[in-house]
């Protein structure tokens, strides 16, 4: 099974693509999709929507796990991101993959055992679990890495 997970955002994207094999995952590939900050935000919605449906396309996930929004001290910021969630989960509707949510306590409980855990801590166990060279970054990469690899854990049990 492969697994497209997502770290919703709107000037940075984390993508991660894991494919579960038994027990075992195997990284894909992982990264940051980016949207110029001097453009309009419709711009930059459409222009997620477009990305999103090019890592569609090239590696063909059989579902996708994307981080629920959690808390924004920042209201228009929230605002925004949902936004951009909203078109990330339409471009998956639209390539017909199967989409479940997690929040981010729940995909820190999955990976690193303590839902509370710092990002640090996330990116050192994927580290470890995913066997990687160093610890996944950016920050949102690693996110939608263990986006991936807490829906790859929870699959057996939805």
């Amino acid at each position: 099974m492969r697994i497209l997970g997502i770290d919703p955002g709107y000037g940075k994207i984390g993508y991660g693509v894991l494919d579960k094999i038994g027990n075992k995952f195997k990284t894909i590939d992982f990264g940051v999709i980016y949207t110029d900050k001097d453009k309009e935000l419709p711009l930059r919605l459409y222009e997620i929507k477009q990305k999103i449906t090019t890592l569609i396309e090239k590696y063909n996930p059989d579902e996708s796990s994307v981080e629920d929004l959690f808390f924004f001290r920042n209201v228009t910021t929230a605002i925004q991101v949902g936004e951009a969630r909203g078109v990330i989960l339409v471009a998956l509707v639209e390539n017909k993959i199967p989409i479940y949510e997690y929040t981010p306590f729940q995909i820190k409980q999955a990976v690193t055992g303590y839902g509370r855990a710092e990002k640090g801590q996330v990116a050192r166990t994927l580290k470890l679990l995913l066997n990687l060279k160093k610890n996944p970054t950016p920050d949102d990469a690693a996110d939608a890495l263990a986006a991936a690899f807490c829906h790859g854990n929870f699959r057996g049990v939805i």
